[in-house]
């Protein structure tokens, strides 16, 4: 009985160690897929109309049209002090994000290149680079891991309040983007305002789709 006991438990052992793994592993393709995503969401359809998103992003992406800063590094500067307040008070918060920081830093520089590669109407980038975004977004919450930055941000505002993390999001976005309203020609205001709140509604459905597994 002694030596069933020690096989059961083992067996037990190895198959929460097997589905830890597992679950690590599918964080791990959701922060890459995710990251990817937002590279090409940004790069192929915001940036070429100077449209831009909220939060972290959304400063990185006005320095990026105005002085020309690299948008990932500015985005990895500008999300430090999220990221120090993580450090000392979202512990969880701060390692679940910082992967997903750096990898989305990495492919919105190294994805540069594709704000050449498309060419569609305005209205088209702010609804399919939206989308897209949303998707990376909603993707990589699903799996309770973000890019940092505003997605961290609407995560401690959701945990310590009963707003919706997907309308903390929006916001965060209409924030930003109501003080960078003075710096954007109307157009571009307009529909950075579309794109917004496509990424909203996006990573709201995919929250949605989540609960109801």
């Amino acid at each position: 009985m002694y030596i069933l006991d020690s096989l059961t438990w083992t067996y037990i052992r190895i198959i929460k160690s097997a589905a830890g793994d597992f679950i690590n592993f599918q964080k791990a393709v959701a922060v890459s897929v995710g990251s990817f995503m937002m590279g090409i969401g940004i790069n192929g359809f915001l940036v070429p109309h100077h449209l831009i998103d909220g939060g972290v992003i959304g400063i990185a992406l006005i320095l990026h049209y105005f002085y020309g800063f690299q948008t990932g590094i500015s985005m990895l500067i500008l999300s430090f002090p999220l990221f120090l307040y993580a450090w000392h008070y979202e512990r969880p918060f701060f390692y679940s994000s910082i992967h997903g920081l750096l990898l989305t830093s990495l492919f919105m520089d190294w994805l540069n290149p594709l704000k050449k590669v498309f060419s569609i109407s305005i209205l088209a980038s702010s609804l399919i680079g939206g989308a897209i975004i949303g998707v990376a977004i909603g993707l990589m919450l699903r799996y309770e891991t973000s890019s940092g930055g505003t997605d961290m941000l609407a995560k401690i505002i959701s945990k310590s309040t009963s707003i919706d993390i997907a309308l903390a999001i929006i916001l965060i976005d209409t924030l930003i983007i109501s003080a960078a309203a003075f710096t954007l020609d109307i157009e571009i205001f307009l529909f950075s305002c579309v794109t917004i709140f496509t990424i909203g509604l996006i990573t709201s459905l995919m929250k949605v789709r989540k609960s109801i597994r």
